[in-house]
């Protein structure tokens, strides 16, 4: 079975559009995109300085514009069984992908999302990473630090989340402690208490959407524990509530692998979540759409693994 992952923000490069950007599939993705974002996002992103690009807001509409536009170009060859499932905010695209919400309205309901997490995030969240170190190890910096397990990832890889200025002195001592650690672009701490008045507000807008089944030929996880959806009206508690609860990335990978997935497409933005599934599971088949320089490239690579 193929796999296809959604990602979360990040650093967002300005080529992140390039291999759909002339597709005429992607267009409508495109149009919904300036409808929330203000502008057409193959322009903004070329035209937006790395800091513009890094807020909230905008992130998170790129980020989801980027994987549903490239799931448009190939969504005419997924007529198999395909597993999807979402980093962080790539989790709003899942449930597209899945079939529960058109494009325009998952879009819609991430621009909510957006602006939801910030107003209750406040002006000085951030995120950042530390690699190297068990949670035994780790759980003495979070508190001495006020900071917060935002996610956890496989290979000993956790993202953290605190008011910016306790996320930097938590990774410094980090690093002298050994391991590797830093900023993340993501300016709030996504999936930490803080978050907490973003959650019933975001779970009545997205009760109050147009949902529709998953797909038959869908089999769709949550991305914040890899337990398999059956039907949007819910799990929306639960997807609401992943803005303020942290994410087990790794037990979602680990589903993945017992449902039988044998090959793994990350949508992107970048190949972070390849990655980690190739380190995870390294009998896997994973590969990144931004990988390939061309959408036949690509097509013909999910019609030979689908």
């Amino acid at each position: 079975m193929l796999a296809l992952l959604c990602g979360g923000q990040g650093t967002l490069s300005d080529t992140i559009f390039d291999l759909v950007a002339d597709q005429p599939a992607a267009e409508p993705i495109f149009a919904a995109a300036a409808a929330v974002l203000g502008a057409d996002p193959r322009e903004f992103i070329r035209t937006r300085s790395a800091d513009e690009l890094s807020v909230n807001h905008t992130s998170q509409i790129l980020t989801v514009t980027s994987t549903l536009a490239i799931h448009a170009c190939i969504a005419d060859l997924l007529t198999e069984q395909t597993a999807v499932t979402g980093y962080s905010v790539g989790e709003m695209a899942a449930w597209s992908i899945a079939g529960v919400w058109t494009a325009d309205e998952a879009l819609r309901l991430t621009d909510i999302r957006a602006r939801l997490m910030q107003d209750a995030a406040g002006p000085d969240g951030r995120l950042g990473y530390v690699r190297g170190l068990d949670r035994a190890a780790l759980e003495p910096l979070l508190a001495r630090h006020r900071c917060e397990i935002a996610i956890k990832n496989p290979d000993l890889l956790f993202v953290i989340g605190g008011a910016e200025r306790h996320v930097i002195a938590l990774c410094e001592e980090a690093a002298k402690e050994g391991a590797r650690a830093g900023l993340l672009a993501v300016k709030i701490a996504s999936h930490t208490t803080g978050l907490a008045q973003a959650c019933k507000p975001l779970q009545q807008a997205l009760d109050a959407s147009n949902q529709a089944a998953v797909a038959r030929q869908r089999v769709l996880l949550a991305g914040g524990d890899g337990e398999r959806i059956f039907t949007a009206e819910d799990a929306t508690a639960k997807l609401a509530n992943q803005v303020a609860h942290p994410i087990d990335w790794a037990a979602t990978l680990e589903a993945l692998a017992e449902l039988g997935v044998t090959e793994v497409l990350d949508l992107g933005p970048g190949h972070a979540l390849a990655e980690m599934m190739r380190a995870s599971q390294p009998s896997m088949r994973c590969y990144a759409a931004d990988g390939f320089r061309t959408i036949d490239g690509l097509r013909n690579w999910v019609v030979f693994n689908k």
